[in-house]
């Protein structure tokens, strides 16, 4: 049974023989139905208009007999029966066989002569109860259909003809002849026999033409798939082949003229994205030479801030912390250009994801000038062990603490660590400013902020969270962002225990549980 869906699933040839089979199944059904009916009830029909011409001279012969022997004895008249019974009936058991059977009418007078007689020892209970009550009720030629049984056994599926007939001294009886249907049994059997014959091989034949005239319609349709697939796997230089004239030929001078127009687009995309990835990493290179120089002078100048003038000395403070800022932006550029060039790639180590966020929580609270908000780290486990790169796996941490505590406006904000046998959930939630919903549509945008106004203390690049998303996905991770206006921010990292590994499922819900709680108080 899955061979056989499997082969519906993935075989149009399969599809449309076997629809083809089963609705010529059907056709050829009703059809031969209707035929075999037809020549049944004509044979049937025929059958009996002989039988009951010939039942009418042979009732009306046995009349004359019985007037004829009204002068004789009961024995004399009980030979001549005996006689008509013998000549009338055919003699042994055959196909065409005749029988004759004389049967006294209950309730009839009773007289001591008894005429009851058949011919081949045919039993009287083989006479139909309904066909003897019509008989009985009427007196015109009555006709039914059943079994004839022997006294030797045999049974014959017969036509049974019957009228009532007054005997001398007898009083009244019923005379019944029955005609053996043997050879029209046969006759239809044989038609249906052969009608069964000839569907199935009008069946096989069907298949066969359906075959046929399918594989010539799918054997382009499986070419152009396999040039498709092919295509598809980065082997721009495919084509179809043109063999003919007619509409699958159209069709494949259609795919080829598409494939070329595609292959060029993707040369020139290719030509242009290595362009662009070249241009970003010289500039990032050779600003590089420039702001070391920069760094080295702004740094002299910064030593000695305490003998200038105070706003010379604010000056020097500010250009070191944008040289800082620059040097941020230029790293992430550089890797913004290792993502869009697919070089970036993994080296997955064993560490503790719980003593890694403390220790970037940390961080930030001793690089801090300002008061940093409390960063709660909640998790039902002491450490998660995780397969991953941990340098990747840190900035993503720095990335969203650092969003977070620039919008937490004071508040703490909770890191929540859920893990299970095969994802680890890391959530980071705040209780600032929050998100709208058209900010949740671009918040992983590069160089997009949700405020442009916002004093941003820590001065991002606008690059973090789209980096941050790379990074999760490098993993074939997934980095989900949640936020109300007024309600805070949930950002929710997801990692497989093990890099490069899928996630079935998500230990953590981007929408937090005190939202939920909230409403419901509400």
């Amino acid at each position: 049974m899955k061979g056989i869906r499997h082969a519906l699933q993935h075989s149009l040839v399969t599809k449309v023989i076997l629809s083809t089979v089963l609705l010529s199944l059907g056709v050829v059904w009703l059809t031969g139905s209707a035929l075999y009916s037809r020549l049944a009830d004509g044979i049937l029909s025929t059958s009996l208009n002989s039988s009951l011409a010939e039942s009418r001279y042979t009732f009306f012969n046995a009349e004359y007999q019985m007037l004829v022997s009204q002068g004789m004895t009961v024995s004399e008249r009980k030979r001549v029966l005996a006689e008509f019974v013998v000549n009338t009936s055919t003699q042994g058991i055959n196909e065409e066989r005749r029988e004759v059977i004389f049967v006294k009418t209950p309730g009839a007078k009773a007289t001591t002569n008894s005429y009851e007689m058949s011919s081949n020892i045919i039993q009287n209970t083989s006479i139909p109860a309904d066909l003897r009550t019509k008989v009985q009720k009427n007196s015109k030629i009555q006709y039914g259909y059943a079994v004839a049984t022997y006294n030797n056994g045999a049974a014959v599926d017969s036509l049974f003809v019957g009228k009532k007939i007054r005997i001398p001294t007898g009083g009244r009886y019923e005379m019944y002849i029955v005609f053996s249907l043997k050879s029209q049994s046969a006759t239809m059997d044989l038609i249906k026999n052969s009608l069964l014959v000839t569907g199935v091989a009008l069946l096989l034949l069907i298949a066969l033409i359906t075959w046929l005239v399918v594989r010539q319609v799918v054997r382009p349709v499986r070419e152009a798939a396999r040039v498709a697939t092919q295509f598809t796997q980065g082997d721009y230089s495919q084509r179809m082949k043109l063999e003919s004239v007619d509409e699958m030929a159209s069709l494949a001078n259609s795919y080829n003229e598409m494939a070329q127009s595609i292959e060029q687009q993707i040369t020139r995309l290719e030509h242009l994205s290595r362009v662009q990835q070249r241009f970003v990493s010289d500039v990032t290179h050779e600003l590089r030479t420039p702001l070391t120089t920069l760094r080295m002078a702004s740094e002299v100048i910064h030593n000695q801030r305490n003998s200038f003038d105070p706003v010379v000395a604010r000056s020097s403070e500010l250009l070191v912390a944008q040289l800082d800022r620059f040097e941020r932006l230029l790293e992430d550029l550089l890797e913004v250009s290792r993502f869009d060039a697919e070089v970036a790639i993994l080296e997955p180590v064993d560490f503790d994801v719980i003593t890694l966020i403390k220790r970037c929580a940390k961080d930030f609270d001793i690089a801090s000038d300002f008061a940093t908000p409390e960063i709660k780290v909640e998790s039902e486990h002491d450490a998660v062990t995780i397969k991953a790169d941990i340098r990747r796996v840190e900035r993503i941490m720095r990335n969203l603490l650092s969003n977070a505590l620039d919008h937490s406006e004071g508040k703490p904000v909770v890191v929540t660590v859920v893990a299970t046998d095969s994802e680890v959930g890391i959530g980071v939630r705040d209780q600032g400013s929050g998100l709208d919903e058209s900010a949740l549509i671009r918040v992983f945008d590069r160089f997009w902020r949700a405020d442009p106004s916002r004093a941003r203390v820590r001065g991002g690049t606008g690059l973090g969270l789209s980096i941050a998303l790379e990074d999760a996905r490098l993993h074939n991770g997934e980095l989900d962002a949640w936020g109300r206006p007024g309600r805070g921010a949930h950002f929710v990292l997801t990692l497989p225990i093990k890099a490069g590994d899928s996630i079935n499922a998500r230990p953590i819900k981007v929408i937090p549980k005190d939202f939920h709680q909230e409403n419901f108080s509400l």
